[in-house]
Protein backbone atom coordinates (compact mmCIF):
# COMPACT_ATOMS: atom_id res chain seq x y z
CA UNK A 1 0.00 0.00 0.00
CA UNK A 2 2.84 2.44 0.98
CA UNK A 3 4.60 1.37 -2.35
CA UNK A 4 1.39 2.33 -4.43
CA UNK A 5 0.99 5.83 -2.40
CA UNK A 6 5.12 6.31 -3.04
CA UNK A 7 4.62 5.37 -6.73
CA UNK A 8 1.71 7.31 -7.53
CA UNK A 9 3.72 10.39 -6.26
CA UNK A 10 6.68 9.79 -7.90
CA UNK A 11 4.57 9.10 -11.36
CA UNK A 12 2.90 11.97 -9.96
CA UNK A 13 5.64 14.75 -9.75
CA UNK A 14 6.15 13.49 -14.18
CA UNK A 15 2.94 13.66 -14.94
CA UNK A 16 1.40 16.67 -13.68
CA UNK A 17 4.15 18.90 -15.21
CA UNK A 18 3.95 16.97 -18.20
CA UNK A 19 -0.22 17.73 -18.15
CA UNK A 20 0.93 20.84 -17.88
CA UNK A 21 3.52 21.56 -21.06
CA UNK A 22 0.15 19.95 -22.59
CA UNK A 23 -1.78 23.07 -22.07
CA UNK A 24 -1.78 26.33 -23.49
CA UNK A 25 -1.31 29.21 -21.73
CA UNK A 26 0.35 29.09 -18.64
CA UNK A 27 -2.00 27.70 -15.56
CA UNK A 28 -1.77 29.54 -12.09
CA UNK A 29 -1.19 26.64 -9.80
CA UNK A 30 1.50 25.75 -7.11
CA UNK A 31 4.05 22.44 -7.38
CA UNK A 32 1.98 20.69 -4.83
CA UNK A 33 -1.71 20.56 -6.68
CA UNK A 34 0.81 19.94 -9.88
CA UNK A 35 1.78 16.67 -8.24
CA UNK A 36 -1.36 15.63 -6.73
CA UNK A 37 -3.38 16.03 -9.98
CA UNK A 38 -0.48 14.28 -11.45
CA UNK A 39 -0.57 11.53 -9.35
CA UNK A 40 -4.41 11.37 -9.28
CA UNK A 41 -4.34 11.45 -13.03
CA UNK A 42 -1.66 8.57 -13.48
CA UNK A 43 -3.87 6.49 -11.26
CA UNK A 44 -7.22 6.79 -13.19
CA UNK A 45 -5.21 6.46 -17.10
CA UNK A 46 -3.83 3.17 -15.76
CA UNK A 47 -7.27 2.07 -14.40
CA UNK A 48 -8.63 3.44 -17.60
CA UNK A 49 -5.59 1.51 -19.59
CA UNK A 50 -6.72 -2.06 -17.58
CA UNK A 51 -10.30 -1.28 -18.27
CA UNK A 52 -9.77 -1.27 -21.72
CA UNK A 53 -6.68 -4.03 -22.39
CA UNK A 54 -7.45 -6.12 -19.76
CA UNK A 55 -3.71 -5.65 -18.99
CA UNK A 56 -2.76 -5.23 -15.55
CA UNK A 57 1.07 -5.61 -15.43
CA UNK A 58 3.75 -4.86 -18.51
CA UNK A 59 7.67 -5.15 -18.29
CA UNK A 60 9.27 -1.89 -17.76
CA UNK A 61 7.68 1.28 -18.77
CA UNK A 62 3.80 1.12 -20.47
CA UNK A 63 3.72 4.59 -22.53
CA UNK A 64 0.02 4.05 -23.37
CA UNK A 65 -0.62 4.39 -19.93
CA UNK A 66 0.87 7.10 -19.61
CA UNK A 67 -0.16 8.76 -22.18
CA UNK A 68 -3.60 8.17 -21.27
CA UNK A 69 -2.50 9.43 -17.71
CA UNK A 70 -1.17 12.94 -18.96
CA UNK A 71 -4.49 13.42 -20.47
CA UNK A 72 -6.43 12.86 -17.59
CA UNK A 73 -4.17 14.92 -15.72
CA UNK A 74 -4.35 17.91 -18.42
CA UNK A 75 -8.47 17.12 -17.66
CA UNK A 76 -7.84 17.71 -14.30
CA UNK A 77 -5.98 20.77 -14.15
CA UNK A 78 -8.48 22.45 -16.61
CA UNK A 79 -11.16 21.20 -14.07
CA UNK A 80 -9.19 22.38 -10.64
CA UNK A 81 -8.93 26.17 -12.46
CA UNK A 82 -12.26 26.18 -13.47
CA UNK A 83 -13.21 25.06 -10.00
CA UNK A 84 -10.86 27.22 -7.95
CA UNK A 85 -11.53 30.68 -10.47
CA UNK A 86 -7.84 30.76 -10.83
CA UNK A 87 -7.60 32.40 -14.63
CA UNK A 88 -5.41 30.73 -17.30
CA UNK A 89 -2.92 33.63 -18.92
CA UNK A 90 -1.68 32.65 -22.37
Amino acid sequence: MIGTILAALVAGAIVGPLARLVLPGRQDLGVLPTVVLGAIGSLIGAFIYYKATGVSDTLGIDWISGLIGVLVAAALIVGYGMLSGSRQTR
